[in-house]
């Protein structure tokens, strides 16, 4: 068996049989590996896959909704499951499609692929890691959610939250604390040191949002740290 890159994404669902048939038969998971990629930053898939800014997706085939353990689901999602939501090649196809016409709170900041082959090929791409566990394939390094390099002293700074909420102010201005996604992307719930990461990528002009860049080139490590630690279990 091809030994597959862990990488990351969100994925989510409806029901059915007919796009199950097409998308074994018609999906190319090769193709579907680097369709995966733009995804990266958010989901882990394959051996040693764990919980990011979304859930790892081992074996998100055949599984009710909202059930990665020790993942904090938005409010949207953890509804949706209790209303049935499960996970198959339908209910994927169409949270690919269009995530918030299945889920309106999703968190999930990805607009959608409109393309059904692009969906058969990432699906028949997820539908490898939904194997037995012994036939999980094999990780790659995983990508991060930015591809950028934070000395390892400033990751260790642990963040006070009670002062990371008082600094929240300006960030919630734009970012719902709900951790609805309407247009901007969420930021809660994340592990602290993939906001950190995201941070000082601004700090550094590695991400290039100008308003971004300004908000983050006034806030010290500490702050960085406190901000992280507040929205990372932000209710």
């Amino acid at each position: 068996m091809t030994s597959w890159p862990a990488i990351t994404c969100t994925v989510v669902a409806l029901v059915g049989g007919a796009t199950m048939a097409r998308a074994e038969a018609g999906g190319d998971p090769d193709r579907g590996a680097e369709m995966f990629r733009q995804c990266a930053g958010c989901h882990q898939v394959g051996s040693g896959a764990k919980n990011a800014i979304g859930p790892q997706l081992n074996g998100i085939f055949d599984r009710s909704a909202a059930r990665a353990e020790g993942f904090a689901y938005s409010d949207g999602l953890v509804r949706a499951a209790t209303n049935g939501l499960a996970w198959d090649f339908d209910s994927l196809d169409a949270y690919i499609e269009n995530p918030r016409a299945l889920v309106s709170q999703t968190r999930m900041n990805f607009r959608g692929l409109p393309n059904q082959q692009d969906r058969d090929d990432l699906l028949a791409f997820l539908r490898i890691y939904s194997a037995s566990p012994s036939d999980i394939p094999e990780s790659a390094p995983t990508a991060q959610a930015v591809d950028h390099e934070v000395a390892p002293e400033i990751l260790a700074i642990v963040g006070d939250p009670t002062y990371g909420e008082y600094l929240s102010g300006e960030c919630t201005s734009c970012h719902q604390t709900s951790g609805a996604a309407n247009g901007i992307p969420s930021i809660t719930n994340w592990p602290a040191e993939y906001f950190v990461t995201a941070m000082h990528a601004y700090k550094d002009d590695v991400r290039t949002h100008p308003v971004m860049q300004m908000m983050a080139k006034r806030l010290s490590n500490e702050e960085v740290a406190a901000l992280a630690a507040y929205f990372e279990d932000v209710e």
